[in-house]
C-alpha cells in the first residue's frame, strides 16, 4: 500500500438507484454509528433529476434504523452527515460533468460506482488522472466487467487513473469477519491442516441458495443469471479461501497472492453437460406466498433462457487438491435458504466388524450469515454401545459489528484493500466461467425446471432438504 490517507468525501454515483438506498446508505449509517468515519462528507450523484429534499429524505430513511438505537453523540454524527449531504444530477458518461463535480469536492475522494458495469466503464473512460483529487479511490461493484476481455480493458483504464491499491473491486459477500473466521479455523488448528487435502477430503460444496424469488430485480438479473451474479462474482472467492495455502501474513499482498494462485489453477472442465447444470424456477409457493413462473415476472425476457439456479464443478489442478471436486451452487426461489460451505471427508478405510449404525463420511459445515461451525462426528450411541450415532459439535463464530456494506466502506475509507478483489483475480474469475457461459448459450447444457419453493431439480448433487 502506498498510503493510509483517510477519505474525506464519499461520492456515490448511482445515488438514486436501488443499491444505494437498500445497502450502501444503511451500511454507511452503521459505520458512522461506530465513530469510525468521523468527518466524512457524503455526496450523491445520479441521472435522475432529484431535488435536495428527495435525496435528503433517502438518506434520512436509510439512517433511521441506526439512529433509533443510537446515543446522543451518534445521533449528532448521523445528523451532521445527513445535514451536509448534497445531490447532483450528472451524466457520468459525458466528457466533463463528472470531472467538474470532482473539482468541487474536498479530497481525498472515494468514488463509488453503484452503476451497471457498462456505465461504470464508460464513466472511467471519460476521466483523466489529472482530473482526480489527490488520493482518489475508485470503488467498483461486481460483476467487474461483463467478461474476461472487458475486465482486462477496464483494468487498463483504471490503471491510467489511480494505482492498483487505490482500486476497490468490492465483494460484499465476504466480510472481514467471514474471511478471518475461515482463515482462523484453517490455520490456527493443528488437527485440521494435515487432513486439508486430496488424501482426506472427498469433495467441497459451496452453496448460496436464496429463499427469495426475483423480487423486482429483473432489469439486472435477467441479463446476468445465477452463474454470473453469484458464482463468478462471489463463490469463487470463497473457494479460494478454502483451498489456498497458508499465507505468511494477513497483509493484503500475501493474502491476495495466495488467492490468485488458487484461482489460476482452477477450471471447469468439459464436457460441460457433465460438469455443470442450470435450471429456472417455475410457479410455486415460497413461505406461504404464491410465486409466478420466472418467465412471467415483470421485465423478464423468456428468450434469454436466464438460469435462476446454477451448479458447476470446479477443478483445482495443484498438488493439494488434484481430483477433489469443488461444487459451487447458487439459486433463487429455493425452499430452504442455505449459505454454507460443506467439506465432506473421505470414509474411514475400515470400520471394525461389530459396529453398526451410521458410517457415512464426516462433514464440516461453515455457515455464512450467521457464521456457524458444525462438525459431524460418529460416536457410540446410548443403549447399544456398538451402535454408532451421528452427533454434531456446533460453535458460533465471531459475528461482525457492521452490516456487509459497512465493512466494505470501512476498508475503502481507511485505504485497506484486504477485502477487495485484485485486478488479475477479477480477470481469472471470468476466465473460469466464460467457457461455461458460451456452452450454455449454444444450448449444449439443458435448461431444467424446478418449482419455486422446492430444493431444485431432482438428482442435483448439492440439493438440500427444502
Amino acid at each position: 500500500m502506498t498510503d493510509k490517507t483517510t477519505v474525506k468525501t464519499l461520492l456515490i454515483l448511482g445515488a438514486s438507484g436501488d443499491l444505494t438506498g437498500r445497502l450502501l446508505l444503511p451500511g454507511l449509517a452503521g459505520l458512522l454509528a461506530t465513530g469510525r468515519a468521523a468527518g466524512l462528507r457524503l455526496v450523491g450523484a445520479g441521472s435522475d433529476p432529484w431535488t435536495p429534499d428527495q435525496w435528503r429524505k433517502r438518506v434520512d430513511e436509510a439512517f433511521a434504523a441506526a439512529a433509533s438505537k443510537a446515543d446522543a453523540t451518534v445521533k449528532k454524527s448521523l445528523t451532521a452527515v445527513a445535514g451536509s449531504t448534497s445531490y447532483h444530477q450528472v451524466d457520468v458518461t459525458a466528457d466533463g460533468p463528472l470531472a467538474d463535480l470532482l473539482g468541487q469536492l474536498e479530497g481525498p475522494v472515494a468514488i463509488y460506482f453503484a452503476l451497471p458495469p457498462h456505465i461504470s466503464q464508460k464513466a472511467c473512460e471519460v476521466l483523466r488522472r489529472e482530473q482526480l483529487p489527490t488520493g482518489t479511490r475508485l470503488v467498483m461493484e461486481k460483476p467487474f466487467g461483463s467478461g474476461e476481455e472487458s475486465a482486462r480493458e477496464l483494468n487498463k483504464t483504471l490503471a491510467t487513473l489511480v494505482p492498483e491499491d487505490h482500486v476497490h473491486r468490492v465483494d460484499h459477500f465476504l466480510g472481514k469477519a467471514t474471511v478471518l473466521n475461515i482463515l482462523g479455523l484453517r490455520f490456527a488448528n493443528r488437527f485440521l491442516e494435515p487432513v486439508w487435502n486430496r488424501n482426506h477430503i472427498e469433495k467441497v460444496e459451496i452453496v448460496f441458495d436464496e429463499d427469495l424469488a426475483l423480487e423486482g430485480r429483473a432489469r439486472y438479473y435477467d441479463g446476468a443469471g445465477a452463474l454470473r451474479d453469484m458464482i463468478q462474482s462471489h463463490l469463487l472467492q470463497v473457494l479460494a479461501l478454502l483451498a489456498l495455502d497458508a499465507p505468511a501474513t494477513l497483509h493484503e499482498r500475501d493474502l491476495r497472492d495466495a488467492i490468485a494462485t488458487v484461482l489460476r489453477a482452477s477450471t471447469v472442465k468439459a464436457p460441460y453437460a457433465k460438469s455443470t447444470r442450470r435450471a429456472r424456477y417455475s410457479a410455486g409457493t415460497l413461505d406461504g406466498r404464491a410465486v409466478p413462473d420466472y418467465t412471467a415476472e415483470e421485465g423478464v425476457d423468456a428468450a434469454r433462457n436466464t438460469e435462476t439456479l446454477a451448479e458447476v464443478e470446479v477443478s483445482v489442478d495443484n498438488w493439494r487438491w488434484q481430483g477433489v471436486p469443488f461444487i459451487l451452487r447458487s439459486g433463487k426461489a429455493i425452499g430452504r435458504k442455505r449459505k454454507e460451505a460443506v467439506i465432506t471427508f473421505r470414509p474411514v478405510p475400515h470400520l471394525p466388524t461389530g459396529f453398526s449404525g451410521v458410517d457415512s463420511p464426516n462433514q464440516l459445515r461453515i455457515g455464512f450469515g450467521p457464521d456457524v461451525l458444525e462438525l459431524d462426528v460418529d460416536v457410540n450411541g446410548p443403549g447399544d454401545i456398538f451402535s454408532l450415532d451421528r452427533a454434531s459439535l456446533v460453535a458460533e463464530l465471531n459475528a461482525p459489528d457492521l452490516l456487509p456494506y459497512g465493512e466494505v466502506l470501512e476498508g475503502i475509507l481507511t485505504g485497506d484493500p484486504l477485502l477487495s478483489v485484485r485486478g488479475d483475480t477479477a480477470e481469472d474469475c471470468w476466465r473460469i466461467v466464460e467457457p461455461v457461459l458460451r456452452s450454455w448459450s449454444r444450448g449444449t447444457v439443458p435448461l431444467e425446471s424446478y418449482d419455486a419453493g422446492s430444493a431444485g431439480p431432482a438428482g442435483w448433487p448439492a440439493n438440500g432438504d427444502a
